[in-house]
Formats: structure tokens, sequence, C-alpha cells
């Protein structure tokens, strides 16, 4: 529901999809209530072409006023009241025509002559094409328009609501003093991202079902960038991210840019250098190996005796406030940096023994598993 909402608020089409009966419709129905916006639903395998893309009216003089494409009476009613939310049900229903002319809806918001205002949300439902009735897959081009949900539901969660407590549904709080920072952090981690990974920019699937999902694209990734600014601003916990991310550019690239915005998060190593001994490191393992090697990264460009005492210092913090083995491969590093003419900092026996111990008990391992390789 969090995940929903926060597509809603960033103006994005969202798509549930999700096995028949488990409430797809019921929980639009509440959005729409609890938003106070009119819902229209929409069963759109029901409709012909013609019905989105507007129905040609011919006037007096077709040649000097041209034939207006007339929209659905749906469309006119959305437009009059200025806001609402469009609910497409049953997409994955829909034939390749249908689907087709739904294009401009989603994406250009466009009915016929009509363009739907700005305070317009679009939701659709689809059910996988094993549990569809007569269902087709989604064409790529529509699939790359939506952020993909997979709706699910939670046994408590539904004898809560059967015993008349349903949980409702409400717009995401954004601090709008933080918005322009989170903005700018959210292009600086998908612009970097993609700079690392150029090939993750447009990857079509080879497969048709996967085609019918999230996949990454320039259309795509500027959703992300939205989502992620707007999940930033919003102290979006990191589960519902995850859950928007990947339905946007699918698990993949989703999970990689998930791990690259950790490091974004990662302390500067020179402010860590300057004051090593009021270092906050992160507790997590793979992000505090990060620092440590960002750390002994920077000494190597820059190589100072200050700057590698300082380096020790932080090895022995990280020692006595985490995992020792974390400490080995950069303290290896570090010690391989040093000048003739600098004297070994009264630090490094703390981390001489942890060192010692960790490769004997590696070279321990490895004997073992050799003989036990070799049947001996």
């Amino acid at each position: 529901m969090e995940a929903l909402t926060l597509a809603v608020a960033a103006d994005l089409p969202v798509l549930l999809w999700g096995e028949p009966g488990i409430g797809k419709t019921a929980v639009l129905n509440q959005l729409a209530s609890a938003l106070d916006l009119p819902l229209t639903t929409v069963i759109a395998s029901v409709h012909e072409p013609s019905d989105f893309a507007g129905l040609p009216v011919v006037g007096d003089d077709p040649a000097v006023q041209g034939v207006p494409m007339a929209p659905p009476d749906w469309a006119v009613r959305l437009v009059r009241a200025g806001r609402g939310l469009l609910f497409l049900d049953e997409l994955s229903t829909a034939p390749p025509a249908v689907q087709a002319a739904l294009l401009r809806v989603v994406l250009e918001r466009r009915v016929g002559a009509l363009r739907l205002p700005p305070g317009v949300r679009i939701v659709a439902a689809a059910n996988p094409r094993s549990s569809a009735a007569d269902g087709w897959e989604l064409s790529p081009p529509l699939a790359n328009r939506f952020v993909h949900l997979q709706w699910t539901y939670d046994h408590q969660v539904v004898v809560r609501g059967l015993g008349g407590t349903w949980p409702r549904a409400a717009l995401p709080r954004l601090d709008p003093e933080r918005l322009p920072e989170a903005v700018a952090f959210a292009r600086r981690a998908v612009c970097e991202f993609l700079t690392a990974r150029p090939g993750l920019v447009h990857r079509l699937p080879d497969n048709e079902a996967r085609r019918g999902g999230p996949w990454p694209s320039p259309r795509s990734w500027d959703m992300t960038l939205r989502l992620v600014a707007f999940g930033t601003a919003a102290d979006t916990s990191r589960e519902v991210l995850s859950m928007l991310v990947r339905g946007t550019v699918g698990d993949g690239p989703g999970l990689e840019l998930l791990a690259s915005l950790d490091r974004l998060d990662l302390p500067d190593p020179e402010l860590l250098l300057a004051d090593p001994a009021r270092a906050d490191l992160p507790e997590r393992g793979d992000l505090r190996q990060a620092v440590l090697d960002g750390v002994v990264e920077a000494v190597r460009k820059l190589p100072d005796r200050s700057r590698w005492d300082a380096a020790w210092k932080l090895l022995v913090r990280a020692l006595e406030t985490g995992a020792p083995d974390l400490v080995v491969v950069p303290a290896s590093t570090l010690a391989a940096l040093r000048q003739p003419d600098w004297d070994l900092p009264e630090s490094i026996d703390r981390l001489a023994g942890v060192v010692s111990l960790t490769r004997r008990a590696d070279g321990v391992a490895t004997r073992v598993a050799a003989t036990a390789g070799s049947g001996r």
C-alpha cells in the first residue's frame, strides 16, 4: 500500500499484478475514497481501440475543419471534474490492438482530442496470463510505461479486514525543504550508476513474458529517478523503495542501483582521515569494508606520513567496533604503502595479531579443504 501511494503521489502510472480475487479492485476503491478522488473504472478488455483513440466525427466541411476524434464519456467526466483516479482493470485481457490504443492514454494522458488534466492519476490491474480470462502478454511499449507492483495478501490483514478493520491508504508526507536535495541525490545516483553500467541504459528482455514486465530504458530510468527522489524526501523504507525501483527497471538493474545508493551514503574518506578518533563507521559489513578500502585508496592516491598514521588509527577503531576480519585486507594494503623513512605507528601492534591470526586460519582452512578433496 505504501509503495502504491508513493507512486501515485509521484504521478506515475502503476500496474498491480496479482491472482484473481486478492483485492486489487477493492484496494483501488479504498484508495480513491481515502484520497477523496472520484474513481473511474474502465475494463480494457470490453472496449474497442476507438474507445481510447477516439471516434471520428465528420463535420460540415471535413476538408477545412478536419475530422476530430470524439472522446468517450468517461474521459469527458474526468476532464470536467479536473481530478480523479482512472482505473484500467483487466489489462492483461486486452487484445494487442486495444493495448496499442492505450499507449497515448498512459503516457501522454490523451483520449481522443482530450488531454486528461494533471489531477488525474492512472492505476491499472492485471492477472498473470496463466490465470487471466483469455489473457495476453503485455506489449513491451505498454509495459515500459508502468511501475509494476506484485500485489499479494497477508492472511492476518485479510482476517482483520473481514473483521471490519482494513488498512487505510495515505499519501506520503514529503518534506518540501528536503525535495531539492532529494532530487539532486536521485540524479547523482542514477547518472553515476548508468555511467558505470552503460549496458543497462536500455535492455529489452529476450523472453516474451519478461518483456511484459519491468525492464530498463531511458523512460523507466526517468521514472526511477523520480521515485528515488520522492522516496528520499518522504523517508521511505528501503523495502518499499526496493519494490518500486525493481518494479520500474527490473530485479537485476534495480538491485544494482539500490546497492550503489548505499555507497552514496558512505562517509567521505578525507573526513575520516581528518578525525579518525571520532569516525562513525557503518554497521553493515559490506559497507564498512567499502569505507576502509576507500580510506586506503585515498592514502594511496595522496601518500603522506600523517595520512598514513591516521589510516592506521581508523583501522584500530574499526577493529574495536566491528568484525576483526574486515581490517585484514585494508591493513595489508596499507602496510605496503609505507615509505622507508616512515616509522611504524604504535597502533600497528594491535592489528598485527589479528592479521597474523586470520592468515593462519585461512591457511588451516585451505589445508583442510585440500585434504578433503584428496580423500585423506
